[in-house]
């Protein structure tokens, strides 16, 4: 039984799972949005945003903390730096997992994990787009305007003669 057992084996060794998150986090925190199989996202996650929160304080204690997870000296030192700088006002939930489909090599579910602060899709207009029921009878002209347009026609007539 898996009793308190945390976390997914990933079908690797303990320290070859320990080598792939630090890698994984590593190139997430460098690139803001990494490509990867939805198992080693969920796990990601949960590896990942515990470091952006120690980072949020930066004291030298937290930074050997982080560089004993990490092993990577720039990573550590853009993780204190600019990451947990736009972090520093949300309370938890700093990545985000996004389900991509199915890679057609070996079937394996794909996912994208992005930093959420680093979002560089807009978002659409927040103005909604009027739907109507009529099909499309709602972009006709009133009977105003048709005579307005009437009335103006009449005039550049009249104009060339």
């Amino acid at each position: 039984m898996r009793h308190l057992k945390k976390g997914k084996k990933l079908s690797r060794t303990p320290s070859h799972r320990k080598a792939t998150l630090a890698s994984l986090s590593t190139a997430l925190i460098k690139e803001h949005r990494i490509v990867t199989t939805l198992p080693k996202a969920k796990e990601l996650r949960r590896f990942v945003e515990p470091l952006i929160t120690k980072a949020k304080t930066d004291t030298s204690h937290k930074r050997r903390q982080v560089f004993s997870k990490l092993n990577d000296k720039q990573a550590v030192s853009h993780l204190f730096d600019e990451v947990a700088q736009k972090a520093m006002d949300r309370p938890g939930g700093y990545t985000r997992v996004v389900k991509l489909g199915y890679r057609s090599g070996d079937d394996a579910q794909m996912a994208v994990v992005e930093l959420v602060d680093y979002n560089d899709i807009k978002p659409k207009d927040s103005k909604k787009k009027k739907r109507t029921r009529r099909a499309g009878k709602s972009t006709k002209t009133t009977g105003s305007s048709q005579s307005e347009k009437s009335d103006n026609k009449q005039d550049s007539t009249s104009e060339e003669e």
